[in-house]
């Protein structure tokens, strides 16, 4: 666990420093948000009920812009080879490394809908809704993207594969995360089917996700 834990805290220091990483996922996250009500105009009905989607494919993307880095920084230090010939199981140290990712890049973003969804017209309820289910589907888009990332970090131009492999497996989660917080602006669903299944996935994806990720590596560094 003090491995762990010291892998984690290492991670976010250099996740969270200038050129980490973390710090351009969340100006991208804003600068699409903030761009949007341009684009679509004065239409505030029209805002609002694009907010939710507005909001998920900003985190989305986000997410996507900064996991090239989860593993290929690593992987260029030297420091990938210490990690997966150390006694810690690799499954684990991929999982503290996501941890860490989300803490770094996905966290920020959830913190900061509620001051976006004021430009996009949402009420307090509604970007409450938008935030729990980022804070639910965001761990999905990290553990579910480090696969894609482990499998492209030995390859060249594996950024352009990662992307390839990672957006088809983030469809379910934005919609459901969508559609859980469309039920709170609009109805007629119900909140919780599309919450609990967004949760169900964000588990899978926390189970399955680092034994995915530990495999790809020691397939690609073999």
């Amino acid at each position: 666990m003090t491995a762990l834990s010291a892998l984690i805290r290492r991670d976010m220091r250099i996740a969270l420093r200038v050129g980490g990483g973390a710090l351009i996922g969340v100006l991208f996250f804003l600068t699409v948000v903030v761009l949007m009500p341009f684009a679509v105009g004065p239409d505030l009905a029209l805002l609002s009920r694009l907010g939710p989607a507005i909001l998920w494919l900003g985190a989305l993307l986000a997410s996507l812009l900064t996991l090239d880095r989860l593993f290929m920084a690593d992987h260029e230090d030297g420091s990938l080879d210490l990690i997966t010939m150390s006694r810690t199981p690799l499954e684990l140290a991929c999982a503290a490394k996501a941890l860490a990712h989300w803490l770094a890049a996905g966290l920020p973003l959830i913190v900061a809908t509620p001051v976006l969804g004021l430009l996009l017209n949402l009420d307090m309820v509604a970007t409450g809704a938008v935030a729990l289910t980022l804070l639910a589907g965001t761990p999905a888009l990290t553990f579910t993207g480090m696969i894609g990332a482990a499998l492209a970090v030995t390859l060249h131009r594996g950024g352009l594969l990662m992307a390839v492999l990672v957006l088809p497996l983030s469809i379910p989660v934005l919609i459901f995360g969508v559609a859980a917080s469309q039920a709170v602006i609009v109805g007629p669903m119900t909140f919780g089917a599309p919450f609990s299944i967004l949760c169900a996935l964000s588990l899978v994806s926390l189970v399955i996700g680092p034994f995915a990720a530990a495999a790809s590596l020691k397939h690609g560094l073999d």
